[in-house]
């Protein structure tokens, strides 16, 4: 595959060039580089914030552990899948992981909260590559564990995760929300695209 055509790179490229606007316009005036970015409520008052929330970022180094982050699933997850429904699985788990991180942390804070940043989307991939590998369809097709059981894994094993990425200023909803979606997206295998050998060989079965 191309660089160019690879999905990864295409949303590296966006977190670039949505960096560099949020520089430019911090130049202008230093307080729009995070409101005309960040996702606030109410959402309705700038909807834009909606999506370009997930490409946005507080600083370089915010910038560089969501890319680096990316790079490490994002190639993975783009064998198995097209880039269409990469970008598609990517924007909406960054949107809903945005959306839980203000809606319900503000039933919770005094302060209107607000969120930028990639790493609810980020973490939706992992938790794809997590639950949608043959290792745990094994794993899960021998155990045979009802729903319920499986709702309790991902609930228990995305607040240990959530835990372990903890840190002052850190959108942890959306950390919990990304990696659950991620999780149930790949014992789903939403992403997955079958090939006509694959489909051949279920009708040989």
């Amino acid at each position: 595959m191309r660089l160019s055509r690879s999905p990864t790179i295409q949303t590296l490229v966006a977190f670039a060039v949505v960096f560099v606007l949020q520089t430019v316009v911090g130049f202008i005036r230093p307080f729009w580089a995070v409101s005309l970015f960040a996702l606030a409520p109410p959402v309705s008052v700038h909807p834009w914030t909606l999506p370009l929330s997930v490409y946005s970022h507080a600083n370089f180094g915010h910038l560089f552990s969501n890319a680096v982050a990316l790079v490490l699933a994002g190639l993975l997850v783009e064998r198995v899948t097209t880039t269409a429904r990469f970008h598609a699985f990517f924007i909406t788990v960054g949107m809903l992981s945005g959306l839980v991180q203000v809606w319900v942390g503000g039933l919770f804070s005094s302060t209107a909260p607000a969120v930028l940043g990639a790493s609810g989307a980020v973490l939706g991939l992992y938790g794809y590559l997590l639950a949608g590998n043959p290792v745990s369809d094994a794993v899960f097709g021998r155990l045979r564990l009802s729903r319920r059981a499986q709702a309790v894994i991902v609930v228990a094993f995305t607040t240990l995760i959530t835990l372990m990425t903890a840190a002052p200023g850190v959108a942890l909803l959306a950390h919990f929300t990304g990696f659950a979606v991620g999780l149930i997206a790949g014992r789903l295998h939403i992403l997955r695209v079958e090939t006509q050998a694959t489909s051949n060989d279920r009708a040989v079965q």
